[in-house]
This record gives C-alpha cells, structure tokens and sequence, in this order.
C-alpha cells in the first residue's frame, strides 16, 4: 500500500513538472510570447543589424548611416550601413545572408524577384518594406564636353554604373529608346565617386547616375565645374514609361548643381527590403522607429520620404511586420 502511495505521488509530481515545462516553453517569461522568424528566430534573438547601402557618393549611404542610428536609438538593436555596389548587388547580399536590410531600386527588386535580366535565377528570399523617394536617373556631364542630349553620348567616354547595378539597367533602357546600345558608347563601369574623379580628369565625357537629387558625388562636381544634366525628350520619356512602366516622369530642379533651368528625365523609386525570415516584430520596430522619426534624418531627401507614400510603386510582397505597421496606419498601396 505505501508502495502504491509513492507511485501515486511520484507520477503527479511527473505530471505537474511536465506542464510546468510546456508551460514555460510557449511563454518569454514574462508573460507573453515571441513571434518566431521563418527559420525559427524570435525577435529577442536580433541583436544585430547591417543595412546595405552603396558607394558613399551616392544617397543610400548618408541615409542607411541616419536609419541605422534611429534604430540604435529606438529599438536597441545594434544596426550599421555598410557599402555596396547599390541595389543589384544588396538583393544578392540579402540573399546571402551577409545583411537584414537593404536600399534597392524598385525595378531591381522587381527583376531579382522575377530572375530577369541581371538575375538568372528568382531571389525568394527578400520582402520589402517600403518605398522612400524618387531615384532620379541623372545623365552628367560639365559644359566644356559640348555634350547636349542623349544622342550627343554616341562614341563618347561614359560611365552606366558598377556592373550589376540599377544605373546600368536604366542606361541600357535609356540608350534603348533613343535607338542606341551600350556598343554606340565606350561604357565603363564607375562607382558614382569614380564617376565623378574621371568627369573631373577628363578620362571620361558623362555619367549616368540614379540616386536621390541632391547627389552628393554631383555636388562635389559642381563645385569645380559648371555641370550639365543631359535631358531626356518627352517623346522619349513616354516611350520608355509606356515599356517599362515602372519608370515615372521626373525633374532635376533648377538652382540644383547651380543648373539656370529644371531639366527634364526620368526616376525609379528607392525602397527598403529586408530578408523574408527577419522576425515579423524586428521589421515593425525598424519600421516604425524609421517613420516616427524622420525629422532626425537631416538628409535633404528626407523631405521626401512621407508615410503616406510608403507603399506607392512597392513592386514586390511586403514583409508582414510592415504589413502590420502599415495597417494600423491605414496606409494603402495606390
């Protein structure tokens, strides 16, 4: 009988500590649970993020540098921008899981996503969480090149971006629709910095260059040069929405780079993306702490970024943790 007794007790005792372990295994110990990423990651566990960005002329860089800080400050979570090769290369860097986030232009992440053009196979991986401003596609040159329109680049010395990169693929489309290749130029595949060092030396005639306006590599240009933003037709820019209708009418305001009139072209939009397993409640904090603080980002861009705006043009799925800031802002994709 007392045998029996033990045996009782021993097996509620068994019974309780079990529940007690199932019990303390769905909660965070304070009562609540944590969301878990695709790989299983909770959102405790993000201790660390890296955002990549592009070359440091460029406007990705000073803004990944301000967004970093505001998530430091906001969420806790130990985040820095690092330099890349701008948008193509990002999407294959958060593929690779050598960063959480990244700046890209929305036509890349719409070819990476559909393994077109410089992406031979589909990139899964990636969601994106906003989009941010007009990526202006800025043709550059200086006044003593003579160079006056797009036609004027034929046989010229130009650089159309790092192989790989967004500023490529919108040269390719812009040459393409004024009836030229990159075989009618001497292309050569510059950073925006380089861009500008062989503007200035002379070892190069123009630049193509898509990043926000003011762009800080142009700037440093006109400071030393009278800068000339080639034009792009209206004929021109109809035909090149009317094919790539991720491309949208666009301006270089006058009194930008000292210019004495607003030049007519073309922009993308820049976007934020960040990798698909990236824990639903991470992506909402970065996205919140990124929109409630923008009057921190002294960045002359940053007039640009506006909520309301945040999903215009997002050209591919949204993460579910912007998703769900978005939603509770009543924010909608026009």
């Amino acid at each position: 009988m007392v045998g029996l007794k033990k045996r009782k007790w021993f097996t509620s005792a068994v019974a309780v500590l079990s529940l007690s372990l199932l019990l303390g295994a769905c909660g965070n110990g304070n009562g609540g649970t944590e969301k878990e990423g695709a790989d299983g990651k909770k959102d405790s566990d993000v201790k660390f993020l890296s955002i990549a960005t592009g070359g440091t002329g460029g406007t990705y860089y000073p803004l990944g540098g301000a967004f970093a800080d505001i998530i430091k400050d906001e969420t806790g979570i130990d985040a820095n921008a690092i330099t890349s090769g701008a948008s193509a290369e990002n999407m294959a860097i958060l593929d690779a899981g050598d960063a959480e986030v990244a700046f890209a232009q929305t036509d890349i992440a719409t070819y990476a996503t559909e393994g077109k053009l410089m992406f031979k196979e589909k990139i899964e991986s990636v969601k994106g969480i906003a989009t941010l401003y007009p990526e202006t596609i800025q043709i550059v040159t200086t006044k003593k090149s003579g160079i006056q329109s797009v036609e004027d680049l034929k046989g010229k010395v130009v650089s159309v971006g790092e192989a790989g990169s967004g500023t490529r693929a919108n040269a390719e489309q812009i040459l393409e629709v004024h009836g030229m290749t990159l075989d009618d130029i001497k292309a050569r595949n510059l950073s925006f910095d380089d861009s500008v060092s062989g503007i200035q030396d002379g070892t190069i005639d123009a630049a193509f260059i898509t990043a926000g306006t003011p762009t800080g590599a142009v700037e440093s240009l006109s400071a030393t040069e009278e800068v000339v933003i080639v034009p792009i037709a209206e004929d021109k820019i109809n035909a090149l929405i009317e094919k790539y209708p991720y491309y949208a009418k666009d301006e270089v305001p006058q009194g930008t780079y000292k210019l004495a009139e607003t030049v007519p072209t073309v922009a993308v939009r820049a976007m934020l993306v960040a990798r698909e397993d990236l824990p639903e409640d991470t992506v909402y904090n970065v996205t919140k702490a990124i929109f409630e603080n923008l009057d921190k980002v002294k960045h002359a861009k940053a007039q640009q970024i506006k909520l309301e705006n945040a999903l215009d043009g997002m050209s591919i799925e949204l993460h579910p943790g912007a998703k769900k800031y978005f939603d509770e802002k009543g924010v909608k994709a026009e």
